[in-house]
Formats: structure tokens, C-alpha cells, sequence
């Protein structure tokens, strides 16, 4: 199988690696380069579990072919947190019980980053929007939509 060179940027650090011609971006976060937060879900694109932003827009991994993102901006969960000091979005998670069994966490916190860089201040269902290609079997989403709305308001200075 013919190999492909691939240069991107994860998390404001660069990457070069060959990959397989036709590898998904998430084999190759995940094995290639050692990123463990996306997660593989459906691998068919439905359940967002994958999801990553790609030069600050929402991308499924699964979906996404490794070799079309040279010179491109990935980010992850991995690059959320500064040290131990965790994002606003991470610590309303937390707060409000909106990860239960985590598997859907990864993708949801990228999806809600990508909401919050384009809108700080957004509605309920901007929120809802903005998640609406995640699935997530345990928390019923209204703990997911508060703490999104809740790391939107702490990000703006405002009381929650």
C-alpha cells in the first residue's frame, strides 16, 4: 500500500508522518500520533464521537481522509485543558454531571468549542444546534446543553 506524506498542526504543535493512502483521520490520530480523545464510535459518521475541529470547524474523523489535511489546524480534546487547569467547558462538564458514560464527551466538548469560538454568547438553540450531530445515550442532552450554556456564561464574566 502506498504511502502518503501528511503535515498538519494538532493542538498548535506540528506533525509529519506517512500514513496509508485512504487511512481515516482517526486511525491516524489515534494510532499514529498517540491522540486517544477521539473516539471511535459508529465509524460511519452518525454518532460524533469522532469529531474534531479542522481549522476551527466540526469534522468527523472517521470521515475524514488523513491525507486531505495537510497544512491544516486540528484540534482535540487533548488540547482543551492548560496543564492541570482545566477549560471552562471541561469544568462545567464536570460541574453539572453532563458526562455520564464519557464515551460521547470527546465530541461533544469540540463541538461546543467550535459553538463558543464563533458565538461566546449563544442560545439554547444555538447550543442545540451546534451539538445536534452528537448522540449521546446516558445524559438525555439538557445536562449537556447547560453546561455548555453555563461555560458560555463563565467565559463572558457573567454569573451562572
Amino acid at each position: 500500500m502506498a504511502k502518503t506524506p501528511v503535515t498538519f498542526n494538532l493542538n498548535d504543535n506540528a506533525v509529519a508522518l506517512f500514513v496509508d493512502s485512504g487511512a481515516s483521520l482517526i486511525d491516524v490520530l489515534r494510532r499514529g500520533v498517540g491522540d486517544l480523545t477521539p473516539k471511535q464510535g459508529c465509524a460511519q459518521g452518525t454518532c460524533g464521537a469522532c469529531t474534531v475541529l479542522i481549522d476551527g470547524a466540526p469534522h468527523l474523523s472517521c470521515l475524514t481522509l488523513a491525507e486531505t489535511v495537510t497544512g491544516r489546524s486540528i484540534f482535540t480534546v487533548a488540547g482543551l485543558a492548560d496543564g492541570p487547569r482545566l477549560h471552562p467547558l471541561q469544568a462545567a462538564f464536570m460541574e453539572g454531571f453532563a458526562a455520564q458514560c464519557g464515551f460521547c464527551t470527546s465530541g461533544m466538548l469540540t463541538a461546543a468549542k467550535a459553538l463558543l469560538d464563533r458565538t461566546p454568547n449563544p442560545s439554547r438553540a444555538d447550543v442545540v444546534e451546534a451539538i445536534s450531530g452528537n448522540l449521546c445515550r446516558c445524559t438525555g442532552y439538557e445536562p449537556i446543553v447547560d453546561a455548555i450554556l453555563s461555560a458560555a456564561a463563565t467565559m463572558q464574566g457573567r454569573a451562572v
